[in-house]
């Protein structure tokens, strides 16, 4: 489990994942070495990760709910597979080990040719026995916006250090100039390593770090581009992990949706296409902990007609498209012959 420095240090980077050790130990009462120890330590044994990622609609991408259900021993190298690929994020295994889901990024421009895993790759994969695709319209919590349980760590005094220095705090200031080619080293490198320094960005870009510290503020500030922060949920005592596909009644979707962005018990709310519109997903103590968030919190609101929980099995890659430890570990075993 982590100690309260390893909360306040995960919160920190919460609210600004580039910032300094020196400005993060000034918030933690701290020495900036202590702090570079701490987050050594976390990369190492909570396989902590700061990650650049781009807001899918500025970067001409739609998203994606895949679900796939596959024959009985095939999901774990299918799941492999897919973590291998750029244009997949958040590929979990579920419901007994049967089913994998996971979020597809595919151009918005219909003239790109669209996604070849959605269109060519899968229909020709023997093993998957269902497919379902979910058009992601709406995110109400995720993304930019953390789960709370994972920054309620530090006060608004520690909190406002922390953001006294950023520059780029003020969002949705319009861009330069809109994200495109020029950007996709800049994005690939952030989304390795959000932390990055401009030394390093400007050999991956090919720019000055006087041009990278520009784009990179005027990324942020725009809102194009924004810093999550990954680790292990179960570390703050979340064991028990269950994805919640939900029918609600589009007159009440707004409200069901808004409502459940406001659970501690909830990382992810989204609006999507399909019979099941809305999907959550849940970060428990433990089974009985989940089953009395679907009793008494979920059953409370009428407007959910129907309710699917999937248990969250193992998690093989996480938000960033590029492939996470776990997912790099398995690389070595091979999928069998006509899996994508």
């Amino acid at each position: 489990m982590l100690d309260d420095l390893d909360r306040a240090l995960i919160h920190a980077l919460h609210i600004d994942g580039r910032a300094p050790f020196s400005r993060i130990a000034a918030a933690l009462d701290v020495s900036p070495q202590t702090v570079a120890r701490r987050y050594r330590r976390l990369r190492h044994e909570a396989s902590l990760r700061v990650v650049g990622l781009a807001d899918p609609h500025l970067a001409g991408q739609t998203q994606w709910i895949l679900r796939l259900t596959t024959a009985a021993g095939s999901a774990r190298d299918l799941a492999r597979a897919l973590a291998r690929r750029r244009d997949t994020s958040w590929v979990k295994l579920t419901s007994g080990g049967t089913e994998i889901v996971a979020i597809v990024h595919a151009p918005t421009d219909a003239a790109a040719g669209g996604n070849p895993l959605l269109l060519r790759d899968i229909p020709r994969t023997s093993d998957i026995t269902a497919v379902s695709a979910h058009y992601l319209l709406h995110m109400y919590l995720g993304g930019p916006t953390n789960w709370r349980r994972s920054t309620e760590t530090l006060d608004e005094d520690r909190q406002r250090i922390l953001r006294a220095d950023n520059r780029d705090s003020t969002v949705n200031v319009p861009l330069s100039r809109p994200l495109g080619d020029r950007d996709a080293d800049l994005l690939t490198a952030l989304q390795k390593d959000g932390r990055t320094d401009h030394a390093e960005l400007a050999r991956a870009t090919g720019w000055s770090a006087a041009t990278v510290a520009r784009r990179l503020a005027d990324l942020r500030a725009g809102g194009a581009l924004f810093f999550d922060v990954e680790v292990d949920a179960a570390l703050f005592g979340a064991n028990t992990r269950a994805l919640l596909w939900m029918s609600v009644s589009p007159a009440r979707l707004e409200h069901v949706a808004t409502t459940l962005a406001g659970h501690d018990e909830l990382a992810f709310v989204a609006a999507t296409t399909g019979p099941t519109n809305l999907v959550a997903q849940a970060l428990c103590k433990d089974p009985a902990d989940l089953h009395d968030y679907l009793v008494h919190r979920l059953g409370s609101l009428e407007a959910i007609r129907s309710l699917e929980t999937s248990p969250v099995l193992q998690n093989v890659k996480a938000a960033s498209p590029v492939i996470t430890d776990l997912a790099r570990s398995r690389l070595s075993v091979t999928p069998p012959r006509g899996r994508s």
